[in-house]
């Protein structure tokens, strides 16, 4: 018995160190990144990507001031990190806005300090909804300033937040969007700028996908999306 339980305390322990320090795993609930990220993802973050912080911790102990062994991030990288409205909710979003950049939205169009990012209409994206009702969507590869690009979809250029003011990112603060652009709650509509200490980490690949429940086993056959296990995120 004391061996059993010496056994399951270290595997507790190598498991916590593994999760705060490494990689922690997370799924995905919502479509706001799509098409990058489907509901029913599941994904490895890299902790150590930024640094950590006490958000980097269970239960974000208050442990580490501030952010230790900091790197600051990519434009582009897909992030986890706290809504800064409460500290406590896991958001994932793509880092658009650095320390000092100049962000607005024209006509659906990104500026970056001015600048128009090139957008480019590739083929349209094809689901199904709720409902069963088959939709496409409006896709785009957009191309960010320093070169790294990635899918959008743009149901149409006019909606709510497809027209803002200027947002000038705070220093130590970042300007994440999602992918799904009509279908967003992120830093042009409520989320606001992220202090760097609220990150958690850079999302790195699937290690699972499911079009469905993950707990009914009995429909895997049908339901996982083979395709996107082990994927990269771009």
């Amino acid at each position: 018995m004391r061996e059993t339980v010496t056994t399951v305390i270290y595997a507790i322990l190598i498991a916590l160190v593994v999760r705060t320090a490494a990689y922690e795993p997370f799924n995905i609930p919502s479509g706001s990144m799509i098409p990058t990220l489907l509901v029913g993802d599941y994904l490895f973050v890299s902790k150590f990507s930024y640094g950590y912080s006490k958000y980097s911790l269970p239960l974000s102990l208050p442990l580490i001031p501030g952010r230790i062994f900091f790197t600051e991030p990519e434009r582009g990288d897909v992030a986890v990190f706290k809504l800064p409205e409460d500290n406590k909710t896991d958001y994932i979003k793509r880092l658009i806005g650095l320390p000092g950049d100049r962000i607005q939205v024209i006509n659906g169009i990104l500026h970056i300090n001015g600048q128009p990012v090139k957008r480019e209409r590739v083929a349209d994206y094809v689901f199904r909804n709720d409902g069963g009702t088959v939709r496409q969507v409006h896709r785009y590869r957009e191309t960010l300033p320093n070169g790294r690009s990635h899918f959008i979809l743009e149901e149409t250029d006019f909606g709510q937040a497809d027209n803002t003011g200027v947002f000038t990112v705070p220093k130590g603060h970042y300007f994440a969007m999602g992918d799904n652009r009509d279908h967003s709650r992120d830093s042009r509509l409520g989320v606001g700028f992220i202090p760097k200490q609220n990150l958690v980490g850079r999302a790195e690949f699937l290690f699972f996908s499911v079009d469905g429940l993950a707990w009914k086993i009995w429909q895997w056959g049908s339901t996982i999306r083979f395709d996107r296990v082990f994927d990269g995120i771009e």
